[in-house]
């Protein structure tokens, strides 16, 4: 099938790329052209596992390509894919200003052939019927601007027909069909799905959005072909933005917990991993998402539960459950701080270092990463902050960490330290040479921020150790 996925970022690239191992043809389109570059060279602009492989054979075999020019993307798309960026605003409430701006220029751009447009990007609930608006005042505005010089004095034969050809009402429908993508693993779970959910009216566009995922569906690049078929959920608009927005809600929720239990623990001398194994055990509860530590971050959880609170609002509803589980997430983040007060006591004059920075491993996005707040909180106390990161070490990337010095491995970071605080899950820091950096610390002191490491181990390699709820 013939697709446009508009918009590359973390979402979009790993869609159009995944689409295109499958078999399809897909054209990604960007405004970037510095990016799009880089993507027709084979480089990816992000950070995932599996994704640079798959764009480079994908490129090879002639099934994926890149541009900046909208045009040509919604002219060969049958499914047209809205994948851009809907950040938070500072009251909560989703920025879809991306959103619009592509709506109305595929509406701008659409020629006879019926096309589905899927909302991919995470948009407020009752966007599906806002975008058809859009595509519509797109279209309206392109007819107006045929129209005008026929009006003066004729235009050709050319005109006269685009002219008719936009006259009449163009074939199009909105399905929405929400994105479940773990960032470090989007590659696996785009093969792997869970569900796939899709939102719509039309028998037409979900036959097609079914046609499309079929390969998927069917398991034929998965990890398991011999699984039963992926559940395919076809429901209306509404419900399947709500599904979004209330799946990623719920383990944000389920995260602010087992950190609420986790402080719980700190004060009466229960372990929280004893008792995240105890209650994971029971089927209707589950182990995933049970890890006690210092909060969700990233692009999802921080914009969706915001936006749901906030969508509450306008309803005239106070989510007061998902405001407790935003305000339990936002101290978490400064637990480990509160840890290295109660060890070192001052931390006016002391050096700390961070082991990680991005969110979660295996990406190199921070965005609302717990790290930030962490440098931010110990820079306002007076501390000298180091970090080392497996990635943003080596990418040079320095957003939002300016005041941090980052250094190139564990050992420059913990050289002269006070403390280290292990922020980041990486794979990696579990097989520290801890009986070294212990040795090159002012004092061998560690603060697991995710109760990742074996206590044990670090214990014996000098270190005093701290975890959470522990």
């Amino acid at each position: 099938m013939r697709v446009c996925v508009i918009g590359t970022g973390y979402v979009g690239l790993v869609t159009g790329a995944c689409l295109a191992h499958v078999g399809h043809h897909v054209i990604c389109v960007d405004n970037n052209e510095e990016k799009v570059k880089l993507m027709k060279a084979g480089q990816s602009p992000i950070f995932e596992s599996g994704l640079s492989e798959i764009l480079q054979s994908c490129i090879q075999a002639g099934t994926i390509e890149f541009t900046t020019d909208l045009q040509a993307g919604v002219h060969h798309g049958q499914i047209l894919f809205i994948a851009v960026g809907t950040p938070a605003l500072p009251n909560g409430q989703s920025d879809t200003r991306y959103v619009e701006a592509v709506a109305r220029g595929i509406g701008a751009h659409l020629n006879e052939e019926y096309k589905v447009i899927v909302n991919k990007s995470t948009v407020p609930i009752g966007s599906g019927d806002w975008v058809r608006m859009l595509v519509l005042d797109g279209y309206a505005e392109r007819q107006a601007t045929v129209e005008a010089p026929m009006v003066v004095g004729g235009g050709g034969n050319a005109v006269v027909e685009t002219a008719i050809a936009l006259a009449k009402e163009p074939k199009f429908d909105v399905i929405s069909n929400p994105e479940f993508l773990r960032e470090g693993s989007a590659v696996y779970d785009t093969f792997n799905p869970d569900r796939i959910v899709l939102g719509g009216s039309s028998p037409q566009a979900i036959a097609l959005m079914q046609e499309l995922y079929a390969p998927i569906v069917n398991r034929q690049f998965g990890e398991d072909p011999t699984l039963p078929p992926v559940p395919v959920v076809t429901t209306d608009l509404s419900s399947a933005e709500m599904i979004k927005y209330a799946a990623n809600a719920f383990l944000a929720t389920k995260i602010s917990f087992i950190n609420e239990v986790a402080n719980i623990c700190d004060r009466v001398g229960a372990n929280v991993v004893e008792v995240a194994r105890g209650i994971g055990l029971d089927s209707r509860i589950g182990s995933k998402f049970l890890q006690a530590g210092i909060g969700w971050g990233g692009s999802c959880f921080p914009k969706d539960v915001s936006a749901l609170i906030h969508t509450a609002d306008d309803y005239g509803y106070e989510a007061q459950l998902l405001k407790s589980v935003v305000s339990v997430n936002q101290r978490q983040r400064l637990i480990v701080v509160e840890k290295l007060q109660q060890v070192l006591k001052i931390l006016k004059g002391k050096t700390v270092g961070l082991l990680g920075l991005t969110f979660k491993p295996d990406t190199d996005d921070l965005r609302d990463a717990p790290a930030l707040n962490i440098i931010e909180q110990l820079t306002r106390l007076g501390t000298k902050v180091k970090a080392y990161d497996p990635i943003i070490s080596q990418s040079g990337m320095r957003h939002g960490i300016s005041d941090v010095l980052v250094e190139t491995d564990s050992e420059r970071l913990a050289d002269g330290c006070d403390a280290l605080i292990l922020v980041t899950d990486w794979q990696e820091f579990r097989t520290l040479d801890f009986v070294r950096l212990a040795k090159l610390m002012h004092s061998p002191v560690i603060i697991d921020g995710r109760n990742f490491l074996d206590q044990e181990i670090v214990e014996q390699a000098g270190f005093r150790y701290v975890g959470i709820g522990r």
